[in-house]
This record gives C-alpha cells, sequence and structure tokens, in this order.
C-alpha cells in the first residue's frame, strides 16, 4: 500500500477512477430517486467541486439527503485526492528535472580527458555506442528532446542545449575535453561548432562531419583535425567490396590482430587501413611492394596484395610486383591520406588539374 501511494501517476489513476465511480453511482442513485438525467449529473458536478449554486431540485426526502450526505463525504474527499495527486505528479516532475539536471552537470564537471559529441542523431548514437564499448568517457549535446531523452535511457552524460551555444559548449567541459566531434547533419553548423570549439581550446583535437564535399576545406580551414564524409566513405565501402572481395576478409582479419604485421593494436597506435586500387599511370604501377614502401617514405605499409585474377596474397613479400589493377591493404597514419593519393591515382589527380 506504501509503495503503491509513493507513485504520483498511480494516485492520480486511483483518484480518477475513484472520482468515475463515485460520480456515476451518485447519478445512478438521483435519476432512481426520480430525477432527469441531465439534473442528476448538474447536481453531481457542482456537490464535487463545492461550487454551492444551490440544488436543482428540493432534496427534501430521506432518500435524497442519504444520497446527497454520502456525495458531499466521497466525492469531496476523492476530489481532495485527486487534486492532491495532480500537484503531486507535477511536482515532482520539475523536482525530479532540476535536480537530474543539477546531478548531471556535476558528473559533467568530474571528467576531463574526455570526448564531446555534438549531435545524437543516426551518426552520433553509433560513436556513443562504439565509445561506451571503448569505456571511454563523452558527452552527449543536442537540442532535440526525444534524442536527449534517448541519451539519458541509455547511460550517457548529456547536455540538452544548441551545440553552437560557447556557454552549452563551456558547461560539457570543452576546455578540459581531449577531442571533440561534431556529426549534426547540417555542414554550416558542423563548421560554426568547429571554429567556437577551435577558439575556446587551441590543442582540441576535433573531428567534423561534412555531407557536401566542397564542406570539407571549410571545416579544415575552421579547425578541424579531420573532416569525415559519410558519402564517400560508403561509397569507397561499396567499391571494395565489389572490386576486392577477397581483401575485404583480409580487412576484417587484420582488424581482429590475426596478421602478424599488425600485432599492435591500430588504434592505439593511430593508424588505420584502407584498401586502394592501383590505376592506369599512377607512380606504384609496376613496382614491387618494397619499392612501393619506399616511394611512401612511410606513410603506410602494405599488409595484402589481391590481384586483378583474384589471388590473395597475406603480407606480401617486398619483391613481389604490383601491376595495373591491383588492390593493395595499407596500414597508414590518417594525416598521410593526401600522400597516398597521389602515389596510386597519379592518372586521376592529373587529369583533375589538366581541367
Amino acid at each position: 500500500m506504501v509503495q503503491f501511494l509513493a507513485s504520483p501517476l498511480r494516485n492520480l489513476v486511483a483518484g480518477v477512477g475513484f472520482m468515475l465511480v463515485v460520480g456515476a453511482a451518485a447519478t445512478m442513485a438521483y435519476v432512481a430517486s426520480g430525477w432527469s438525467l441531465n439534473d442528476a449529473v448538474y447536481m453531481v458536478v457542482l456537490t464535487v467541486y463545492s461550487v454551492g449554486y444551490g440544488e436543482v431540485a428540493p432534496v427534501d426526502t430521506p432518500a435524497l439527503r442519504a444520497i446527497t450526505i454520502a456525495l458531499i463525504v466521497a466525492g469531496c474527499t476523492g476530489m481532495i485526492f485527486f487534486t492532491g495527486s495532480l500537484f503531486q505528479l507535477i511536482t515532482a516532475s520539475q523536482l525530479q528535472q532540476v535536480f537530474g539536471s543539477r546531478r548531471m552537470q556535476k558528473d559533467i564537471d568530474k571528467l576531463s580527458s574526455h570526448v564531446i559529441v555534438c549531435g545524437f542523431g543516426r551518426i552520433g548514437q553509433m560513436l556513443c555506442h562504439e565509445l561506451k564499448a571503448a569505456r571511454g568517457d563523452f558527452v552527449v549535446i543536442d537540442h532535440s528532446d526525444e534524442r536527449i531523452a534517448a541519451a539519458g535511457k541509455a547511460g550517457y552524460h548529456f547536455i540538452h542545449g544548441d551545440a553552437t551555444d560557447e556557454e552549452i559548449m563551456r558547461q560539457a567541459g570543452v576546455t578540459r575535453a581531449r577531442a571533440l566531434a561534431t556529426v549534426l547533419p547540417e555542414d554550416a553548423a558542423n563548421v560554426f561548432i568547429t571554429l567556437s570549439a577551435r577558439s575556446l581550446k587551441r590543442d582540441l583535437t576535433i573531428i567534423a562531419r561534412g555531407e557536401l564535399p566542397s564542406t570539407e576545406r571549410k571545416l579544415i580551414q575552421a579547425g578541424a583535425n579531420r573532416v569525415v564524409l559519410p558519402a564517400r566513405i560508403g561509397a569507397e565501402r561499396v567499391a571494395e567490396l565489389l572490386l576486392h572481395r577477397d581483401m575485404t576478409r583480409l580487412i576484417a582479419r587484420a582488424r581482429g590482430g590475426n596478421l602478424d604485421r599488425l600485432a599492435l593494436d591500430l588504434q592505439s597506435l593511430g593508424l588505420d587501413i584502407e584498401v586502394v586500387t592501383v590505376e592506369s599511370g599512377s607512380a606504384c604501377a609496376g613496382l614491387t611492394i618494397g619499392g612501393i614502401e619506399a616511394l611512401g617514405a612511410g606513410a603506410f605499409l602494405v599488409v595484402a596484395l589481391e590481384r586483378q585474377d583474384g589471388e590473395s596474397i597475406l603480407q606480401p613479400d617486398s619483391e613481389i610486383a604490383v601491376r595495373q589493377g591491383d588492390g593493395l591493404a595499407l596500414v597508414r597514419r590518417p594525416e598521410k591520406a593526401q600522400r597516398i593519393e597521389e602515389l596510386f591515382m597519379a592518372a586521376a589527380l592529373a587529369e583533375r588539374g589538366a581541367i
């Protein structure tokens, strides 16, 4: 019983149910005593709300007086209980919101070297899932009530607000954070957030999402360390699956740590792995594996080779020659992506420069 009464919502439901039963019983009693249905309902409403306009018909028989007395006692008591439950529900909700926000802010204030995730949409949710799996501390910023509710339900630290507001960024601890990821679907917002975050902390690592290829340069100029274009990544992934199906399995093994050359965790070393195709006219066509790695000057390491005929070679020997159309799995540093483009897609780059 105590547990039941401790729930404001249950109290409110119980109060409504009790009032409906009392009202229906009193109405039927008045009708049974000869009143019209309209007069009976009107009398019940006047009584339970204690308005006191007067009796709609003479209450001059013992039966009517008994019905009215019972209605006054039960109806007024039920209305007091209902009103109290409603007030309790509203107050509890407001207090929970106020104290919950304060408690959340106190927890965020204790964080340092954490990650700030701006935007809890599809990409933001997947990012937070990965961060949580890696046991990393992070704070979500989003202005949507629905998405913030989802973040709270998942047990994440969150701030309900606009990430373009510098005060919100300070509340998220941007000056103590090690990195910020802005993954909103609006490029303009991501550019503005990048500018604001860079001005608040000069050495902050900023990863920004871009929808349009033309936004990449703007984000870099705004201060982003890395720019992720989901459309481009998706297209490259589809191309990998179409052109180098066996290589995809090799990459999966590499990421699982089954390659001798990747005994150390790539992520902890700040490395990445990708598949490239040796295009016609590129600087790497006709060179050996060792020659290609030497040409890269430490920008990458070749861990697998797939011939055009489908032959896959894991940890290829440095003397193996690479031909046009072959696929290579490279372990690279993220900042060396431009160098890889210059080596493996020289023909394409030359065509761009000629346009």
